[in-house]
């Protein structure tokens, strides 16, 4: 059985939808959770409720991941209130939103982008440290099918999370000497409260093409982040994990 207990996990983008579903697995497999999502404090508050409700630790820091500063007090905050960190769990990049190529601007283009890479870089920045001090550390980075399978209109969000694939494998080999792994998580669609990339019937038609017969719920991908996180993950990094239902294989 997998067991968290005795390690403190941050979670960015850690309020709503998949972000929320891995904040209250890895608290139930024992873990410290401390739940960040920059502009939805009270998302993140109802969840550290749940978790302590349910007889979990919790609490909220929150701090916007694009910036340095902001991310090193964060990390900071971590370390003085549990003298450690374990898990990093980046959520909390650019959201998908739908435009051609003849649509997009370089603007709009450079920004989802940025918000995505950036918010990786200055998550993994704040935290390597402590991580690289104690030889041990867990990063999991949620991309999406996209990034390697193109969706029509999505391309600005699939290239972002292109670059965040690469990103994670060049993170994984630089630390893994010091005993830190660093895996990617890509779901395809997902049921959840965020935005909907598709609509019901959409889904039920993608469904219908999957060969489990469903979309992803948010606690499919919670549990496969969990499981990264765990010591049955202990030989794994630099991996590429597709959460689809088998609609993408790898």
């Amino acid at each position: 059985m997998m067991s968290l207990h005795g390690k403190v996990a941050i979670v960015a983008g850690g309020a709503r939808g998949v972000g929320r579903a891995t904040c209250i697995q890895l608290a139930k497999l024992g873990a410290k959770v401390v739940v960040n999502d920059f502009g939805n404090e009270l998302a993140a508050a109802a969840v550290v409720s749940e978790i302590v409700a349910n007889g979990g630790e919790a609490l909220t820091i929150q701090a916007d991941a694009r910036s340095a500063e902001q991310m090193k007090r964060l990390a900071h905050a971590v370390q003085h209130t549990f003298g450690r960190i374990d898990v990093l769990v980046c959520n909390a990049g650019s959201s998908a939103k739908a435009a051609t190529f003849a649509e997009l601007s370089w603007a709009s283009f450079e920004r989802q982008l940025t918000d995505e890479l950036k918010a990786a870089f200055e998550s993994t920045k704040a935290v390597i440290p402590a991580m690289t001090a104690q030889q041990f550390g867990r990063i999991i980075y949620l991309s999406s099918t996209e990034g390697k399978d193109p969706t029509p209109s999505y391309l600005a969000f699939g290239t972002a999370k292109g670059g965040l694939d690469t990103f994670a494998r060049y993170i994984a080999q630089e630390f893994g000497p010091c005993g830190i792994t660093a895996n990617v998580v890509a779901p395809g669609f997902i049921r959840s409260d965020e935005p909907a990339m598709v609509s019901e019937e959409e889904s039920r038609m993608i469904g219908s093409f999957t060969p489990l017969g469903r979309i992803a719920e948010p606690e499919d991908v919670a549990g496969v982040v969990s499981f990264l996180a765990s010591d049955g993950a202990r030989f794994l990094t630099g991996t590429y994990t597709p959460v689809t239902g088998g609609l993408v294989m790898e």
